[in-house]
């Protein structure tokens, strides 16, 4: 994982399940993954359709696409005619129960690309592991032109299984990242982290 943001809600979710292939969906609490949750999304999944469709997507992520996610396909997030099968990398997280790291390229009407990493980790819902997936699609740099000219069509350029260690201990729970475009060394204290430049 390259981005903090995903090593973050990966560690986050690693304690949580602890023994367990996955954490239960009502485990999540907001508040202790809020320096994430702009970049957060929590998939519905119905197998049998093979369809995931968006339940929860934050703000930073429904401004990259210019539009509000809730209740839209996950696999529509690549475009019309995507290369790639979106639903092979959700199959993968609730078939094998782990997490999946895919390496993307966003596009623009105007032919704007940007790297982006997404997150996809299992999460029990009412008993069930097949049916919630929780995960983060985070930028490698913020754009300028976020929330401006919205993403219409990703590309998938690489994918990698994360395979749990044996007996393995829960990761610590990492620090907040910093934003994505901001000069190293943000002054930090604790929890709270004060940017320069005023970006939010």
């Amino acid at each position: 994982m390259k981005h903090p943001t995903s090593r973050m809600l990966h560690a986050y979710w690693n304690g949580l399940r602890g023994a367990r292939a996955a954490p239960e969906r009502g485990e999540i609490e907001p508040g202790e993954i809020r320096h994430v949750l702009a970049d957060s999304l929590i998939l519905e999944i119905d197998a049998p359709r093979h369809a995931a469709t968006v339940r929860l997507a934050g703000t930073r992520l429904c401004a990259l696409f210019g539009a509000e996610l809730r209740g839209l396909s996950f696999a529509g997030l690549w475009g019309e005619a995507p290369a790639a099968d979106p639903w092979r990398l959700v199959e993968a997280v609730i078939q094998e129960t782990t997490g999946v790291v895919v390496g993307l390229v966003g596009v623009t009407e105007a032919g704007e690309t940007i790297d982006l990493e997404l997150l996809l980790l299992p999460l029990r819902h009412r008993g069930k592991t097949q049916a919630r997936v929780i995960g983060s699609l985070s930028p490698a740099v913020i754009p300028t032109w976020l929330g401006l000219r919205p993403i219409v069509a990703l590309r998938t350029v690489s994918l990698r299984i994360l395979i749990p260690e044996a007996n393995a201990a829960p990761a610590p729970l990492a620090a907040p990242p910093p934003a994505a475009n901001d000069e190293p060394g943000p002054e930090r204290r604790k929890r709270f982290v004060v940017h320069r430049g005023g970006r939010v």
